[in-house]
């Protein structure tokens, strides 16, 4: 299979991976759109129907022992290939927790658009880097949240 990725931008396409699965339907559709410019969504035929199914979510006792079943979890994913004039057809993934196959589909087209050279380093910067940063800020959000309410135990000594 060919694709416009070097073996370097593994790691790249990691991380939009990990945003993308991350990030909502409605905000997905309205960065996608937007990164764009208004224009339409390219052609693609299906390698993968968006499906839903369900996959086995592991854990390990006390974090680093032995991994042990946690329960399933209801997954959706979507493999779709652009059609292109070129003839070079990046292929676009998706896999992301719960039963939105809108949203599969969304993300699949922007994995197969990040892969090629007319749309990359613009969705790179247009679509990518705002979607993280909102996880980020979120995430930090979630985190001041937290230690709000974090309570400090301590232990006092009488008489001896």
């Amino acid at each position: 299979m060919s694709t416009s990725m070097e073996p370097h931008d593994a790691g790249n396409r990691r991380a939009w991976m990990a945003v993308l699965a991350r990030t909502s339907r409605d905000a997905l559709k309205q960065a996608l759109e937007a990164a764009l410019d208004g224009a339409p969504l390219p052609d693609y035929e299906w390698l993968r129907a968006p499906d839903i199914g369900l996959a086995m979510v592991r854990g390990r006792i006390g974090g680093t022992g032995d991994a042990f079943n946690l329960g399933e979890a209801t997954v959706t994913r979507a493999t779709l290939r652009l059609r292109t004039a070129s003839g070079h057809a990046p292929v676009g993934v998706a896999v992301h927790m719960g039963r939105d196959k809108e949203r599969a589909t969304l993300a699949a087209l922007a994995d197969a658009l990040l892969q090629t050279p007319s749309h990359g380093a613009r969705l790179q910067t247009r679509l990518i880097e705002p979607l993280a940063a909102r996880i980020a800020d979120e995430r930090r959000r979630k985190e001041a949240e937290a230690a709000a309410t974090k309570v400090e135990f301590f232990t006092m000594v009488r008489g001896e």
